[in-house]
């Protein structure tokens, strides 16, 4: 919470602590406001006071010998609006939209809380509490602005011809993005690009910081610059296939078109619903066909997309390959096939290998005719040996 919060919430605090009334007064006054015809302000008020205070908004001209004249929502054919809310305060804004030189005047916020403040016949106890502001409103100064005659150009300039203002500096912005700013005086001010082309081409505004800020704005303009989002795009049959067109420049491009490039050359435009499956959305600078339910024989080719503005037209040409719907198989179908391949070469060498590579030692273990040889037995050398011992 900020200095003026706290200290609103302390003055509330201690009024809710009393019973006696207190009058109103004012927290927040509404501020001078210099303006241009066509402008729009907004003046806001605030006030406490127990109990709440009522807000009105009252208006008297410069050029006019009328007195204060009350205000309210939707006077000035609705270019007047209010807003009010009474919670822990009463606080207004009171917006003036579309402003004319006649809007210029005192406005004044005025506040209480006199329970007879608005009786026809009495007269309130307390008198209506009053802040005002003043609006001026001007008619917008002619500022002359020169943009590149050609693609060589390279200087955009505006110049203020009402020498009435006090100028404190200049802003040059493409789009919303500053550019170049100075601090300069002077009511003359330039901006340089390198060439006029699609980088560069787009709306300029140059700003001369006055109270208000002046304006002036140039259009750097070039044909549209079309380029294919890809040039290849790839789909599977019974997908849907889409394609994508831009142009960065400026203007932006006011029609797009699509267009098939048959295998005899000639051209078929195409707009929505063509055979029921083609659909276009174009967006500013943007533009999309799809294509529901590929067909492998219908729709692989070439198509072009056609950008035009007030400058000329320029198009890309993007190129749709339908793959078949088994194509996602293909691969795994080399796998096995390789894998197959590989299991009987290895059956077939171990299979030769064997009856060829049998270990040499172990033949002297088969006769001719393949019976074994006999064996000494294991007890018989037991034996022997026992023998030996007793002679010893």
């Amino acid at each position: 919470m900020n200095g003026r919060g706290l200290i609103v919430a302390a003055v509330l605090l201690v009024l809710s602590g009393r019973q006696a009334e207190c009058s109103a007064g004012f927290i927040k006054s509404p501020l001078s406001e210099v303006r241009l015809t066509g402008d729009s302000v907004a003046l806001h008020c605030e006030a406490i006071g127990r109990p709440m205070p009522e807000i009105q908004w009252w208006f008297e001209a410069d050029y006019s010998n009328e007195s204060f004249s009350q205000l309210w929502d939707g006077a000035r054919e609705d270019r007047v609006q209010m807003n009010a809310t009474y919670v822990f305060h009463a606080a207004s804004t009171l917006y003036l939209f579309d402003l004319n030189p006649e809007d210029s005047g005192t406005y004044e916020c005025r506040a209480s809380n006199d329970p007879d403040r608005n009786h026809l016949t009495k007269s309130p106890r307390i008198k209506w509490i009053r802040t005002q502001a003043n609006v001026i409103v001007l008619d917008h100064p002619r500022i002359i602005t020169s943009s590149p005659d050609g693609p060589d150009g390279e200087i955009l300039k505006c110049n203020l011809t009402d020498h009435s203002f006090q100028i404190a500096g200049h802003q040059w912005f493409k789009g919303h993005k500053i550019v170049h700013e100075d601090k300069d005086g002077s009511h003359i001010t330039t901006y340089n690009i390198t060439e006029v082309n699609v980088e560069s081409s787009g709306q300029y505004t140059c700003k001369f910081l006055t109270v208000p800020d002046l304006i002036g704005v140039i259009n750097v303009t070039v044909p549209p610059s079309v380029l294919a989002y890809k040039k290849t795009e790839h789909g599977n049959e019974g997908d849907t296939g889409v394609m994508t067109c831009k142009s960065n420049s400026y203007p932006f491009v006011e029609q797009w078109m699509w267009y098939r490039s048959s295998e005899d050359g000639s051209i078929q435009p195409l707009v929505n619903g063509t055979d029921e499956r083609y659909y276009i959305k174009s967006t500013g600078n943007k533009t999309e066909l799809r294509i529901h339910q590929l067909d492998i024989e219908k729709d692989q080719g070439e198509y072009i997309c056609n950008g035009s503005n007030v400058l000329g037209t320029t198009g890309a040409t993007v190129a749709l390959r339908v793959r078949s719907r088994l194509a996602a198989l293909w691969p795994f179908l080399g796998i096995v096939a390789e894998v197959i391949i590989l299991v009987t070469i290895i059956f077939i060498y171990e299979k030769r290998r064997k009856p060829d590579e049998a270990p040499e030692g172990r033949g002297n273990l088969f006769d001719e005719d393949g019976g074994s040889a006999p064996l000494k037995s294991n007890a018989a050398a037991n034996h022997e040996t026992v023998r030996q011992r007793n002679s010893s």
